[in-house]
């Protein structure tokens, strides 16, 4: 068991320490410099921050906690590429998503034992999990840790 609280606490504080660069780096960028594309022919960094909310609002209905915060961000933001012409959320109300959204899953996660970590998630079958049981929620947490670390290195070319 001891273990596990190490595994998670390792996973938790990736998570965290990601979640936080990431939300200070959009808070320090203007909604100008947001707008610009992160390299020619890029994405701009207000639809990596509406893409970041999008898959990681995911997560509450991947670990059955809760009803996603915002869900109407799937098409702009993930089944859609940007620039696509489809209305957006105004890059201060995408900032207050995704503190809110950060709020909420810090919540979550804290509420959740090691049983529940170690458990399977949404997105895989009873019948594969009990054959690849690293497919479980912490595996997904970390996966998406890396997702948000990305986001954040090609975010972070808009400082100049």
């Amino acid at each position: 068991m001891a273990d596990q609280q190490l595994f998670i606490k390792m996973a938790l504080d990736g998570w965290n320490g990601y979640i936080k660069r990431t939300g200070d780096l959009f808070n320090s960028l203007s909604d100008e410099q947001l707008a610009k594309e992160t390299a020619p022919g890029k994405n701009t960094g207000a639809y990596l921050l509406g893409h970041l909310i999008a898959v990681n609002d995911r997560i509450i209905e991947l670990f059955s906690l809760g009803e996603r915060l915002h869900p109407e961000l799937d098409e702009p933001f993930l089944k859609s590429p940007d620039k696509s012409g489809l209305e957006v959320p105004a890059i201060p109300i995408l900032r207050q998503y995704w503190a809110t959204l950060s709020e909420t899953l810090t919540g979550y996660f804290n509420s959740m034992t090691a049983d529940d970590w170690f458990a399977r998630h949404n997105a895989v079958t009873a019948e594969d999990f009990e054959k690849e049981p690293h497919r479980n929620k912490l595996n997904l947490l970390m996966n998406r840790t890396c997702h948000v670390a990305w986001h954040y290195g090609q975010v972070l070319y808009l400082k100049n």
